[in-house]
This record gives structure tokens, C-alpha cells and sequence, in this order.
């Protein structure tokens, strides 16, 4: 490699970048979903319209679903809002076709509520952040 330039993207760069990789996954395996990509997201929200928990998914290309963050207030946590949230995106999930959700957790997260919710870990990655772990996790369905 000789006479190149490494700088940062432009917003236009960055959506090349991500239409070549799927242009790539696509060639060597069809995607089984239409849209590609579709977000599942829901809130739940209080009395007085405050938002009290929420969850951001996307189920995209194979059927996969990948949640990328279930959040709950502080002061509403082990009420049942992330189980309905959860429970929520995955119902909807399965009646699209999907066979497989996975996420990530960190140790002082949510962990032990995601086993509870039948996900296994089948990844750690060790000291992200320094001295603590970041599980991966599955869930057939």
C-alpha cells in the first residue's frame, strides 16, 4: 500500500461504507426479510406522559433481531417494565419470522434479568471497561 490518506468521513462516506457492506453480505447470502432493516422500538410511558422505559431494535437482513438498548428509569426498575418491553419486541419479532434475537449487557447491567428471559451468553469480553465484562447473549425463538 503506498500513497493513501487515512481521514475522517464525511456523513455521505459513512452511508458508503455501510450500503458496501450490505451490497457485500448480500452477494454471498440473500437476505430472507423485506425491508432489509426494520426497527422495532417501543416505549412505555406513565399517567402523565413521562417515559418511563423504552427499548431501541432492529430486526434486519436474515430475520435476525439485535436489541440495542432496553433502558428503565431509575425508581421503576423490577416493576416489570423491561419484561413487558422485552416480551413486546419479542412477539413482535417472532410474527415477522425471527428465529434468533442477541444483544449485549455489561456486568452492572442486566444480565442476570436477560437469563431470566431465556438468553444464554455465549460471548465475554474481558476488561470493556477496565475491570469489568461485556456478555453477549442469545435467544432462540
Amino acid at each position: 500500500m503506498k500513497n493513501y490518506v487515512i481521514e475522517e468521513s464525511t456523513r455521505e462516506e459513512h452511508g458508503l461504507v455501510d450500503k458496501g457492506i450490505v451490497e457485500y453480505n448480500l452477494s454471498k447470502v440473500p437476505f430472507t426479510q423485506e425491508p432489509s432493516f426494520m426497527s422495532i422500538n417501543r416505549v412505555i410511558k406513565g399517567s402523565n406522559g413521562d417515559m418511563l422505559a423504552g427499548v431501541n431494535s432492529i430486526l434486519y437482513c436474515w430475520n435476525c433481531l439485535y436489541i440495542d438498548v432496553l433502558w428503565v428509569r431509575d425508581g421503576f426498575r423490577k416493576e416489570g417494565y423491561g419484561s413487558a418491553l422485552l416480551n413486546e419486541v419479542e412477539k413482535i419479532a417472532k410474527e415477522k419470522g425471527c428465529k434468533l434475537i442477541h444483544l449485549d449487557t455489561f456486568d452492572f447491567q442486566a444480565k442476570d434479568f436477560y437469563l431470566k428471559h431465556g438468553y444464554e451468553v455465549f460471548g465475554v469480553l474481558d476488561d470493556c471497561p477496565l475491570e469489568h465484562k461485556r456478555y453477549y447473549m442469545k435467544k432462540n425463538i
